[in-house]
């Protein structure tokens, strides 16, 4: 730690933090634009201007560290002032510059209320200008359908390009020009390709990029905001909601340093608009081929009709947008009358239950990747399956020491990957202890796998999973807690894709069903095979108007994730609490009050009349569902669980390894439903241009 005097208090700060973190540890509010904690310092902006004693005039405190800091001539700290005469005329200074070629926007730009050059102007700028010349303007530019450009009003404070290059990976946006020509753009005014563009949005401190879609549609002062989860992956990211009236009118990230930081995927922030398009708002009956509108009586009557047949004749399955509240009534009504088919269906998995959580888990955590010193993927592709997982492996690629390899990789990641190729023969090897990548997996401290729905979704699936393990056993990917490790090591993950993958297998529902059935209900499935059920009559409950609602015979109107609370838990099973931020649409009920209703038609007794009843039965039947925002791989490995035993012990198929075929843009009902979805996925339909790996 460094002694340092701050405007006349004294602290301890460790020697690499810049002036400015040690300034706001004293409590000192320092003004930025260019400087952010998450991105390269680039020292352009000035605004963070303090007077340090001893130096001929102000410093930019973003861009000096505390080491760097001279002791006085008897050995005194450094002493740091933020609130001289000389600083407040060295800001006034700053922002006056700042704003000789800014327009004067402020009444019909879309940043209003939430602009960081209106607060800092309002608090440290001057009450006039001295600058008569014209302003100058700046043509638009090209950045795809969510990023809508002025950048007459850009500071070229460069957080753009600066995030674009170091967190998304892809370098597409850069400076042209010197001085007043200086202009931020895309090269070649092309869309950005990258899933994570639309943070840069939040990034720019001014009107000069801002949400397209979201143009005009609102005042910050105008909505109510809703702390949520997203469902659009199985990550599980932290979001706020922003709605007015029945709307949802945007989606933001918040902080959670665990799994989002403080980016969310495209996808998260823009698929506001699919809830608000073909939704299902009333029950539907299929009479003489076509879906009749009907009451709730008639819908209840009918579904308890046909879920009181013989038990072996029906199967219930919880689909990917399925909440656990509502896949918890579905099995309890399940368990009731006795009907053993439940499955979660997306790709059939060859997952292995028996030795618990941990055979079907993220079991690093996603923060904890940054630990892992050597990675091998499996049968996945993380930068469409899971944004914000494969940020985090580039993040830990990029501070150096990790090591990354893939097996049936699909497509550019935007980290340097040695590719082994797609063939069995390269799982076998590694397996066996030989390979291009075996001396690096043997070699490291911390190694893991991923294996993704590819690798498991295969006809010899188990048998995928069994050499996964035993490449956990040969080189101590699975490690019991030590004195030198008090957590041990577990590098062993599963990477699934949808956001009620994890919850429904924690509630006892299989990743196969198998057989013909005469009842097949639908909990929010729709990106299954429906071939499987013909001939079989499909109640189907979700909240879009999508495959499952083309083929079922009695529809039952839910919620959407945004329209109801409820339980999630992300691939790392971790457990997260969604609140509601608008109503259900029309007629349409929540998920488990849907099923208490028709549990009630069938004098079938749920345990559970309300909300906070079920959750109470639910974390007695389940307690995992009890330890809100705990990920169990943050504890210590469990002692007896081998991954050697997962699988079925057999050869593997010929096949080559792939990942499972994702439209990133189009992968469930709500995406499909949004038009600025359907946009991106148009101006990415062309193959994306190769990938820098830095």
């Amino acid at each position: 730690m460094t002694k340092l005097i701050i405007d006349g208090v004294e602290i301890d700060v460790p020697p690499d933090y810049t002036l400015l973190q040690a300034c706001e540890a004293a409590g000192a509010e320092i003004p930025r634009f260019c400087y952010h904690e998450r991105l390269s310092i680039a020292g352009n902006c000035r605004m963070c201007l303090v007077e340090v004693k001893g130096s001929p005039k102000p410093v930019a405190s973003c861009a000096q560290q505390v080491r760097d800091q001279r002791p006085g001539p008897n050995g005194e700290p450094p002493v740091v002032n933020t609130k001289t005469p000389l600083v407040k005329k060295a800001r006034e200074g700053v922002m006056e510059f700042l704003l000789i070629n800014h327009p004067l926007d402020c009444p019909i730009c879309d940043q209003g209320g939430e602009c960081d050059l209106q607060d800092q102007a309002m608090a440290y700028g001057r009450s006039g200008t001295r600058f008569d010349e014209n302003k100058r303007a700046v043509e638009e530019k090209h950045m795809g359908p969510l990023i809508k450009t002025v950048m007459t009003r850009c500071i070229q404070c460069t957080r753009c390009v600066r995030f674009a290059t170091e967190i998304a990976g892809v370098a597409e946006l850069g400076a042209t020009g010197r001085g007043e020509d200086m202009e931020i753009t895309t090269y070649l005014e092309a869309a950005m390709t990258s899933e994570l563009s639309g943070n840069v949005i939040d990034l720019c401190p001014v009107g000069a990029l801002t949400s397209k879609p979201y143009a005009f549609n609102a005042r910050p002062w105008e909505l109510k905001k809703t702390e949520t989860i997203d469902v659009m992956d199985a990550v599980g990211s932290n979001i706020r909601m922003d709605a007015r009236g029945p709307e949802v009118l945007r989606i933001l990230p918040r902080v959670n340093e665990e799994i989002n930081e403080e980016w969310i995927s495209d996808k998260t922030r823009f698929v506001w608009d699919g809830l608000k398009r073909q939704r299902l708002d009333r029950p539907f009956l299929r009479k003489d081929g076509r879906l009749t509108p009907i009451n709730w009586d008639e819908a209840l009557s009918v579904a308890a009709a046909r879920l009181s047949i013989a038990s072996e004749k029906i199967a219930l399955v919880a689909g990917d947008l399925a909440v656990a509240e509502g896949a918890f009534a579905l099995r309890r009504l399940g368990d009731a009358r006795q009907i053993a088919a439940k499955a979660s269906l997306g790709p059939d998995m060859a997952l292995d239950l028996r030795q618990g959580r941990e055979g079907y888990l993220f079991n690093t955590t996603i923060m904890g990747l940054e630990d892992a010193d050597a990675l091998v993927l499996i049968g996945c592709d993380p930068r469409r399956e899971a944004p914000l997982i494969n940020a985090r492996i580039r993040k830990t690629w990029l501070r150096g020491g990790l090591q990354i390899a893939a097996i049936g990789a699909s497509g550019p990641l935007n980290y340097r990957v040695l590719n082994l190729g797609g063939d069995v023969a390269a799982l076998e090897a590694l397996a066996a202890g030989k390979g291009l990548f075996a001396e690096t997996m043997a070699a490291a401290k911390r190694p893991a796998l991923i294996l993704g729905e590819g690798a498991l979704a295969r006809a010899d699936g188990a048998q995928v999973l069994r050499r996964a393990g035993e490449i956990s056993a040969r080189y101590g990917i699975v490690r019991a807690a030590t004195t030198q490790e008090p957590h041990g090591w577990n590098g062993f993950n599963v990477l699934h894709a949808a956001a009620g993958r994890v919850g429904a297998l924690d509630l006892g529902f299989a990743s196969r069903l198998e057989g013909r059935f005469e009842t097949v209900y639908l909990l929010q499935a729709d990106d299954v095979d429906l071939r499987r059920f013909d001939g079989a009559f499909v109640i189907y409950q979700g909240s879009h108007g999508d495959a499952g609602a083309a083929r079922a015979d009695l529809v039952l109107p839910a919620a959407s994730y945004a329209e109801q609370d409820g339980l999630w838990v992300n691939t790392e099973g971790r457990v997260q609490m969604a609140r509601r931020a608008v109503f259900p649409k029309g007629e349409a009920k929540e998920d488990w009050a849907i099923l208490r209703a028709i549990a009630g038609r069938m004098g079938v007794n749920l345990g559970f009349d309300h909300l906070a009843q079920l959750r109470e039965v639910l974390v007695r039947a389940a307690p995992s569902f009890g330890m809100i925002d705990h990920a169990p791989g943050a504890s210590p490995v469990r002692v007896g669980f081998d991954p050697a035993q997962l699988g079925e012990a057999g050869p593997l198929g010929a096949a080559p390894i792939a990942p499972t075929p994702l439209d990133f843009y189009r992968s469930n009902p709500i995406a499909r439903a949004s038009r600025v979805m359907a946009e991106c996925a148009e101006a990415t339909a062309p193959a994306a241009p190769e990938l820098a790996a830095e």
